[in-house]
């Protein structure tokens, strides 16, 4: 059923809107407001898939806040990865004063990111335990593990009842930095009474409960030692904990690590400085002295585990990088897949598998485990925070209905478990949740410097220009008689490699035109037309193919 328009927000009602993360994994934003305050928790963006191309990012919609920019108090930050913080230089250019609280990590990540867009932030570091107040709202931080230090929960505490955001979390009971999510916190919260729970639903389809980060360390080991040549590594930039594993099993196997990529370099030089990765002496080389280093005494940790084109792993795969992979050399993707990334991933391995390369991934080793919740974790939470209500966030539908599935099977009321998606309002009153319209959310696309200018038929064009191909057709015709003076001639790019594939159509383009001037036809367009549907019919018959056609009729008036 189509949601309406919502009713105009009432003094003393929480309205609740998510412009990103439910229906994706990505983008994650959603925007409080009450008594005419907004306070914003996290604005990621959602990379985008192969049907999608030129496209470098895609972005929360920000035109529900354009109006209302004034009323914003601030931006909560739950952890640093790209699908929680990469929008916010966006949003800031629309209110470059946005108050941002964040962890000591969230923020690093985010200030590197903002420095090179030449922004300064204005912020607030924030830690577990710690209580802050943006206008009506009370703001309590807990500790939660994820696959990056320093996450948090939030609990919002408002006069129209209290919420607890989980951010991405999972329950790891012994993390590689001994970082428990704090249970304690929520079994608190839960005897307070918990009005809603927006919780992340990424692994709530997945039984049981996620593996210990800790048993992925001896197998990376186990790669590194079986290897007699170089090893590349790929993750996430972000990914603190497994690059510490492979910086600990490199210097097992007394080897160095490089690392590259320009986000990698970056963040893991705020990680160690920040005290969050630790790196022996010497350990870490810089690319440009990798080469005097033999090639089994070196380990490089590199970018584009999710087969992004121009990330270094593709670029090695492609043979187009100064890292040079061959027999003897393994590549070991230590992630996992994020959903529509799964061509290009496995393109990539075929790529490095067609040159020599042995490569290991979560496919057949145990190399990555989830930084999500699954099933049981979940459960466990449900029944410790006894929540009114449920709004299931982060994660396409399937995810956010197992986890509404899992709410319902604790007790939460089927009517008080909230399925909802981009752009649904969401109204707590006393206490009580419900979904009472919807606003304009749709994708907003980055390509270079251009933001929110594409529009899906612009799509369409790229995608039947990389799948179909292209075809002009060129005539010049006498603006008074409607006769042929030249052509017609067809160019084709991405379509066929000779032109004599056109040599059927000419004498019947040719016939249409004239018989469309024998009817009094003058008009250029009207002439194009002719062509558009003639040359359309013989390509989708003779080739069965779809390629954009571009007519191209120009008047020519002959000397008396």
């Amino acid at each position: 059923m189509e949601l309406l328009t919502p009713p105009e927000l009432k003094r003393g009602t929480l309205r609740i809107i998510p412009l990103g993360g439910l229906g994706e994994i990505g983008r994650n934003m959603t925007v409080f407001e009450l008594d005419e305050q907004i306070m914003i928790i996290d604005c990621g963006v959602l990379f985008p898939e192969e049907t999608q191309p030129g496209v470098d990012l895609i972005l929360p919609d920000f035109s529900y806040l354009e109006d209302k920019l004034d009323r914003i108090i601030g931006m909560v930050l739950t952890h640093g990865h790209e699908d929680h913080i990469g929008g916010v230089p966006f949003l800031l250019r629309h209110k470059k004063d946005i108050p941002i609280l964040g962890s000591n990590l969230t923020l690093a990540f985010l200030e590197a990111k903002l420095k090179e867009h030449r922004m300064t932030p204005l912020s607030l570091t924030v830690k577990e335990g710690q209580v802050e107040r943006l206008g009506p709202f009370e703001l309590e931080f807990v500790a939660v593990n994820h696959s990056i230090p320093d996450s948090l929960a939030v609990i919002i505490r408002s006069s129209a009842g209290t919420v607890l955001a989980t951010g991405d979390f999972k329950m790891d009971q012994l993390p590689l930095d001994g970082r428990l999510t704090d249970l304690r916190a929520f079994a608190k919260i839960g005897e307070e009474g918990l009005d809603l729970f927006m919780v992340d639903s990424t692994n709530a389809d997945v039984p049981g409960f996620t593996p210990l980060e800790r048993d992925i360390g001896p197998v990376i080991e186990n790669v590194i030692a079986k290897t007699p040549g170089k090893v590349v590594v790929a993750s996430f930039s972000s990914h603190v904990h497994r690059i510490q594993q492979v910086i600990d099993a490199a210097a097992a196997n007394g080897r160095k690590v490089v690392f590259v990529g320009r986000s990698m370099v970056r963040n893991m030089t705020i990680a160690e400085d920040l005290g969050y990765l630790r790196v022996p002496a010497g350990q870490v080389v810089d690319l440009k002295k990798a080469g005097d280093i033999p090639d089994s005494k070196v380990v490089y940790m590199s970018t584009g585990s999710q087969g992004e084109p121009m990330a270094v792993l593709s670029r090695i795969a492609r043979q187009d990088h100064q890292i040079e992979i061959g027999r003897g050399d393994t590549v070991l993707l230590a992630s996992s897949l994020i959903p529509g990334n799964e061509n290009a991933v496995y393109r990539v391995i075929d790529g490095l598998t067609k040159i020599g390369a042995n490569v290991v991934h979560k496919g057949n080793a145990k190399v990555h485990v989830s930084g999500h919740a699954a099933a049981g974790e979940l459960l466990y939470c449900y029944n410790i925070l006894k929540p009114k209500n449920v709004l299931p966030i982060h994660g396409e539908f399937r995810h956010l209905r197992a986890n509404a599935d899992l709410a319902i099977k604790t007790g939460v009321p089927v009517e008080r478990t909230l399925l909802a998606e981009d752009g649904a309002v969401i109204d707590m009153v006393d206490g009580l949740c419900s979904i009472v319209g919807r606003v304009s959310c749709d994708m907003l696309y980055v390509d270079g410097k251009t933001v929110g200018k594409i529009s899906e038929d612009d799509l369409k064009d790229r995608r039947i220009l990389s799948e179909e191909g292209f075809i002009s057709i060129f005539v010049v015709v006498d603006k008074a008689t409607g006769d042929i003076v030249e052509g017609p001639e067809i160019k084709a790019r991405a379509y066929a490699e000779e032109d004599h594939v056109f040599d059927d159509i000419l004498p019947q383009i040719r016939t249409a035109l004239i018989a469309a001037a024998a009817q009094g036809t003058r008009d250029t367009h009207a002439f194009q037309q002719v062509i558009r549907r003639t040359i359309g019919t013989w390509v989708s018959r003779a080739h069965r193919r779809r390629p954009m056609i571009i007519p191209i009729v120009v008047y020519s008036s002959r000397p008396a």
